[in-house]
């Protein structure tokens, strides 16, 4: 379905019973909300109501241009609206990468919106500063972000040779038919552009602005993650004064929601469950 709000278009895939207790879910980096295929049926099993967002820049009528435009309070306003736009008071909220960093400042800027929040690969913000200032090793693996800043050049890397480098960095999603199914859209005109953008309008200042979480939280991590180590997994739970879960998956990549669906449907049900 379409959403229209904040003057954009936004694309949601739903599912799930009609008066199922929502569930938002939001991507990351440069998926869709096709990520969420594989986790969803389980949730629609257990009673949920599911809504997958193709966030700001991923949804093709809502692509801005300025590279401002992606600050994570614009992207967390864009959440909040489509909240608004489908009636929703509050959710059990899910977020993956990008989508975790956008969820975090949600639950910790609109509290009441939020029953509870389940964060994959990516740590709160406050614990991910204390890692890159602290640990060479998370610099060493967060090294990538610099390329992405860089307008054109980023663009050319990760596109040249038939978008081989992108499809590399997407090994870990799955067979070809699925690195496919996320690198395609990102050839189309500005997609790519529009993605990279959150990494551009990235700022240590909006980062410092999310503040703790209340919420009941639970923070899904996988050992095999090339970008997030140890170190900064293991900094989150000073950054949740609610009820606070870490669940690490051993053996699996970064790519959690298409490597490991069915351990992060019972990750997210769990949380839903104790909450209930």
């Amino acid at each position: 379905m379409q959403v229209d709000a904040r003057g954009l278009t936004f694309e949601v895939r739903t599912g799930g019973p009609t008066d199922g207790a929502p569930v938002l879910l939001l991507h990351g980096f440069p998926q869709h909300s096709g990520e969420w295929d594989e986790v969803v049926p389980a949730l629609h099993t257990a009673g949920l109501r599911t809504y997958a967002l193709d966030q700001r820049g991923y949804s093709p009528g809502a692509r801005p241009e300025a590279v401002a435009a992606y600050r994570i309070p614009e992207l967390v306003a864009d959440a909040v609206a489509v909240l608004d736009v489908l009636g929703l008071d509050a959710v059990h909220l899910v977020g993956h990468d990008w989508g975790a960093i956008v969820a975090w400042a949600l639950a910790a800027g609109h509290p009441e919106r939020v029953r509870t929040l389940t964060a994959v690969s990516v740590p709160h913000p406050a614990a991910m500063a204390h890692a890159l200032a602290n640990d060479t090793e998370q610099k060493a693996r967060s090294s990538y972000i610099a390329l992405f800043r860089k307008p054109g050049k980023a663009e050319k890397v990760l596109l040249a040779f038939n978008a081989t480098a992108l499809r590399k960095m997407l090994g870990g999603v799955g067979d070809g038919s699925q690195v496919d199914r996320y690198a395609g859209p990102m050839r189309e005109p500005g997609a790519l552009t529009a993605a990279l953008n959150w990494y551009r309008a990235m700022s240590r200042a909006d980062l410092a602005a999310v503040g703790p979480v209340a919420v009941p939280t639970t923070y899904v991590w996988s050992d095999r993650d090339i970008a997030i180590g140890r170190s900064a997994a293991e900094a989150c739970a000073p950054n949740v004064s609610g009820d606070y879960r870490f669940v690490p998956l051993p053996g699996v990549t970064h790519w959690i929601p298409d490597a490991a669906p069915g351990p992060l449907a019972e990750a997210i049900l769990a949380r839903v469950a104790g909450t209930a």
